[in-house]
């Protein structure tokens, strides 16, 4: 009894270290100290609770769903155990499971009133999927976007540049449907009555689409793309994207200020036509006495990416870059990141190298902010222009027959080999399953073997797995991304496996560095590079994310 109530005091003692480690931002940290205390007292749900928050923190949500769960089961009547859960479904872009969740947490708490709103924004949430999935079109009958826009052709006469009236009628439809559900969260006293709207909305819709089909409508519709007179912006001049114009660009966005759509649709057009020709493995060659420089994740911190280019030169023939995915989101200052780096792209295909990341994905975008952003900053249609562009890009790259670049990491099977990455059919939204999926979700373990993503999607795999890859494939070297580091990196895996990120300070909030790596030909021996976060306007991260989300934000 005596040891047990030694326990149970060492225990609550760990827990309060452990708050004080997560109000520091220290989140790796706090759940080391939380999983201590559950050692000593495993029948405690506020500790699976709370650790399931730090792990939210650092977007482990799978690793927070089985913590909520474990909360749950040892006390079922313990709101925050749904919460949490509930919490991390959402971050991950479950809004069914996570709205059962909070629909359990207004039960427990009828008369709290976050509980109250959250639920609400959850069930908005729910609605405007089902709303989408009831309104899409199947994949064979879909049309590229980008394939009915002509920038070329602007200021000829009407309807020389255009898109289908059909992407029109949904892009009014989906802007429609937002403007429904927020009725819906202040108006609508049931979802009754929103199921009721819905089905309104819904024979609108179908009517406006039948129409578009027999003639109803005109068959085009011309873009706003013309250039004012008084547009004082940077200007591409004919098809050629320009070092001078990229400049000019760069310091627009500094001030912030816009890219006029016309030029904004070109360099996304021509990165388009440059990404869809690569291979999903693409081989880059540094030549002797030449260097190469790899970058991890920007998550939209356009001023920490100028920086980058401050400290180690713009992109540029004998400059070139590789930028490691997830270019967008959480940032807010995402749509200046992805047009710099398809500007350079336009420039000189040689200078930068893009691979995908599982932030170049319609769900991802939807939720974290890049959706909302192209939307506020261009219009409806680069929003389906992008997500088209995000399925072109290549998976990942090997740089002088030694080093493996990819995003996320490696697979659950063993024997993939360089052939079966470059067969891939990348040309689609990421799947939940296999090799592409585990290509931009997998994250590296200590221990060997593999083990469960903590993320819940995507694997865990130890110095082995690592190992036995690169002898496979005759191979020295995995960089990968995907993961915030304190340094900005981490080396691990006996050497063998490099994580780079190059977000410093990330989300404003978690205080790391950023780093990139610079390969010197022919040795190719990373040279790790770090620095701190610059300042950057008062614009907050997330602004432009999902509504529900920034309330956990």
């Amino acid at each position: 009894m005596e040891t047990e109530n030694s326990n149970t005091s060492r225990a609550e003692e760990l827990k309060q270290l452990a708050n004080e480690a997560f109000k520091g931002h220290k989140y790796s940290q706090a759940i080391d100290l939380y999983t201590q205390a559950i050692e000593l007292n495993g029948e405690n749900a506020v500790y699976y609770a709370n650790r399931a928050f730090a792990h939210t923190k650092l977007e482990e949500y799978g690793s927070a769903i089985q913590d909520g769960t474990r909360a749950i089961e040892i006390d079922p009547r313990y709101s925050k155990g749904y919460y949490r859960r509930g919490a991390a479904y959402l971050a991950m872009g479950k809004f069914k499971d996570a709205l059962k969740d909070f629909q359990q947490v207004k039960k427990l708490c009828p008369n709290d009133p976050d509980a109250t709103k959250k639920l609400k924004e959850c069930e908005k949430a729910v609605m405007k999927l089902k709303f989408e999935e009831a309104i899409s079109v199947p994949e064979s009958q879909r049309r590229s976007v980008a394939d009915s826009i002509d920038y070329r052709s602007v200021g000829s006469g009407p309807g020389s540049s255009y898109v289908s009236t059909k992407t029109t009628a949904v892009s009014a439809a989906a802007a429609l449907m937002g403007v429904l559900v927020v009725y819906m969260g202040t108006k609508a006293a049931t979802m009754v009555e929103a199921a009721a709207s819905a089905a309104l909305l819904m024979v609108l819709i179908t009517f406006l689409w039948g129409r578009c089909s027999d003639g109803f409508f005109t068959k085009s519709r011309t873009l706003e793309l013309e250039v004012e007179p008084q547009y004082a912006g940077a200007r591409i001049e004919g098809d050629v994207v320009t070092l001078d114009f990229v400049k000019k660009m760069l310091d627009d966005f500094k001030n912030q200020k816009n890219l006029h759509k016309r030029y904004a649709y070109q360099i996304v057009l021509q990165t388009r036509e440059m990404l869809r020709a690569l291979p999903s493995l693409v081989d880059i060659v540094v030549p002797q006495g030449k260097h190469f420089t790899v970058c991890g994740d920007v998550h939209g911190q356009f001023y920490d990416l100028l920086n980058i280019f401050e400290l180690n030169g713009l992109p540029s023939e004998d400059n070139p870059y590789l930028f490691n995915g997830d270019f967008v989101d959480r940032g807010s200052f995402s749509l200046e990141v992805i047009l710099t780096l398809f500007a350079f792209k336009c420039m000189c295909p040689s200078a930068i190298h893009l691979a995908r990341g599982n932030h170049e994905s319609k769900s991802m975008n939807k939720i974290y902010g890049f959706e909302g952003e192209v939307r506020s900053k261009l219009s409806e249609i680069f929003v389906e222009l992008f997500a088209e562009v995000f399925c072109c890009l290549p998976l990942a790259h090997v740089i002088n027959e030694k080093v493996f670049v990819v995003h996320g990491g490696l697979f659950s099977v063993d024997g993939v080999k360089l052939s079966d990455i470059r067969a891939i059919d990348r040309f689609c939204e990421p799947p939940e399953e296999g090799l592409m999926c585990e290509l931009l979700w997998s994250d590296p373990q200590p221990q060997p073997g593999r083990g469960p993503s903590k993320r819940g999607v995507g694997l865990s795999f130890g110095g082995d797995i690592t190992k036995r890859f690169l002898q496979e494939n005759n191979l020295d070297l995995v960089v990968r991304s995907h993961e915030v580091k304190d340094e900005g990196y981490e080396i691990e895996h006996d050497g063998k496996l490099i994580t780079v990120f190059s977000a410093p300070n990330y989300c404003d909030q978690m205080g790391n560095k950023g780093a990139f790596i610079r390969f010197e030909a022919p040795d190719m021996k990373p040279n790790i590079v770090t620095f701190s976060a610059v300042p950057h306007p008062d614009v907050k991260p997330m602004a432009y994310a999902n509504n529900f989300l920034r309330m956990f934000s």
